[in-house]
């Protein structure tokens, strides 16, 4: 199915259900009088599970502006809060990424079946508004695409940025970029690195000691110590069920967002702190059959209000595939 196909069938498909709505809650006795919420199909945001899409509506203002809703779970099985009850921000840069593949598909005309790599993405949070609440957080989002570009009528390539609304608050803002391309481009770009190719996944190694990178299980610790400061192996655990959702030939971009943030607390020596904001690249695919190394260097001065800053990279081969610059709120924040 081509998404502009599947924008004619959601709009029929959205029209026959309002209107079965409408004459359900119509009954006599009937307590419902707000339309129902549901995400949005979890093909337009490359997930397999539908828990796991934090999108709910979207809408086209005009041809490089849209409106969006999200809502953010209380509790999440990954996302868990942080920094004395704080949403994660790292399900900012899910939301993030899940706005970038959506407008991809529904609005850009990108295909199903072809190949989105993420350039690079970027989150500020303000604290706030990032409190966890008695409901989940329910967000509004403004996004302006500022850069499109196409390959004759095909999308080739797309820079947006977003802001997230919550309770009328700007709870985060955030951007990235990405390229598409057609399946036979990306097993060209790949060679022999694709689902069906003939390479070998390296063995499971080690976790840290969940405490010493922020986390409460080690099943969720990407990073294995290596006897260096400031330097550990990224620990790939492909059966990982938030962050290996689904099969995949790379290691995926939030398994690597979340190695800088771990890096971070550790490079910090912190077992808790709130991420402020996270600017990313993403330089190479990561591979799964290449050992992956993962380096934090702490900022030798603090910022405005105790602010500290961390720069981690990523490195295959000795070949930087990825860098963060990690800000992270003052200590005991």
């Amino acid at each position: 199915m081509s998404a502009s196909t599947f924008q004619v069938e959601r709009t029929t498909f959205d029209g026959d259900m309002r209107a079965a709505f409408a004459a359900f809650a119509a009954r006599p006795g009937s307590s419902f009088s707000t339309p129902l919420t549901t995400t949005v199909p979890k093909e337009l945001v490359h997930r397999s599970a539908v828990a796991e899409v934090v999108l709910t509506d979207w809408a086209r203002v005009d041809d490089t502006h849209f409106v969006m809703a999200a809502q953010w779970p209380r509790g999440h099985s990954f996302f868990t809060p942080v920094a004395g009850g704080h949403h994660d921000p790292l399900i900012a840069c899910e939301t993030v990424r899940q706005i970038g593949i959506l407008l991809g598909h529904a609005e850009f005309g990108v295909p199903f079946g072809h190949h989105f790599a993420i350039r690079d993405i970027h989150i500020d949070v303000e604290p706030r508004h990032l409190r966890v609440g008695l409901e989940p957080a329910a967000l509004t989002i403004d996004v302006t695409c500022t850069e499109v570009n196409r390959r004759g009528t095909a999308l080739s390539g797309l820079r947006f940025e977003a802001v997230l609304h919550r309770d009328g608050h700007v709870v985060a803002t955030g951007g990235g970029s990405f390229s598409c391309m057609a399946p036979a481009v990306y097993r060209r770009i790949r060679s022999g690195h694709t689902l069906d190719g003939d390479w070998y996944r390296l063995p499971l190694i080690s976790p840290a000691a969940p405490q010493s990178v922020g986390r409460m299980s080690p099943m969720d610790v990407v990073l294995s110590p290596t006897g260096e400061q400031d330097l550990w192996r990224l620990r790939v655990d492909t059966s990982h069920p938030v962050l290996f959702e689904h099969a995949v030939d790379h290691v995926p971009g939030m398994v690597l967002l979340e190695a800088a943030r771990q890096a971070t607390a550790a490079a910090l020596g912190r077992s808790s702190y709130l991420p402020l904001g996270l600017a990313s690249e993403f330089t190479k695919y990561a591979e799964l059959d290449t050992p992956c190394m993962i380096e934090a260097v702490r900022a030798p001065h603090t910022g405005p209000d105790g602010e500290e800053t961390v720069v981690v990279t990523a490195r295959q081969a000795g070949e930087a595939v990825f860098s963060s610059t990690v800000r992270a709120g003052r200590h005991g924040s």
